[in-house]
């Protein structure tokens, strides 16, 4: 977990100094609809996510938008809580709108498994589209797990995520 943080610190420390004048840092919160795609019929479970997000501009077009969140992931029956790490490639159009891709890492920090245990670490795909408007922004992204939640077990997090924000500075 320290690995992740350190890199998130240095890529937005290392972005900040070489273009200053296109940082952006903000909070944002919203809803999740997540599930884990598995061979047993789960429910899925309707939690929420809060954190920070960083923009670091690269240009008119493109960014790169790490983000630290509190997500509450799972099934309706199992409850799996995560410090998600999503690091995002951002494509920027008309000013207002964007897509973005990247990886998403997470470290287990809650869960309700009655027998097992959850891996620690989580590996995800994410991608999604924003909306910007002056400080505030709006985002949908879709999160495909890519490593399994149980070890042994092909269970993979599925969750969608709709957000909204505001940037401080």
């Amino acid at each position: 977990m320290k690995k992740l943080f350190l890199l998130a610190i240095v890529l937005i420390g290392f972005t900040t100094i070489s273009n200053a004048q296109s940082f952006k840092f903000g909070v944002k919160g919203g809803v999740n609809f997540a599930n884990v795609d598995s061979r047993f019929d789960t429910d899925a479970r309707t939690g929420f996510h809060i954190g920070a997000v960083a923009t670091l501009g690269l240009g008119d077009k493109f960014a790169i938008q790490p983000e630290i969140l509190y997500s509450a992931q799972g099934t309706d029956d199992v409850d799996v809580d995560y410090v998600n790490v999503p690091i995002l490639f951002k494509y920027k159009f008309l000013k207002f709108f964007d897509v973005h891709a990247g990886p998403q890492f997470g470290i287990v920090v809650n869960d309700g498994f009655q027998a097992g245990e959850p891996e620690s670490f989580d590996l995800s795909a994410a991608a999604g589209v924003g909306v910007k408007f002056l400080k505030f922004f709006a985002q949908a992204r879709y999160n495909h797990g890519v490593t399994d939640v149980q070890d042994g077990i092909s269970t993979k997090n599925r969750t969608f995520q709709l957000s909204v924000g505001y940037y401080i500075f």
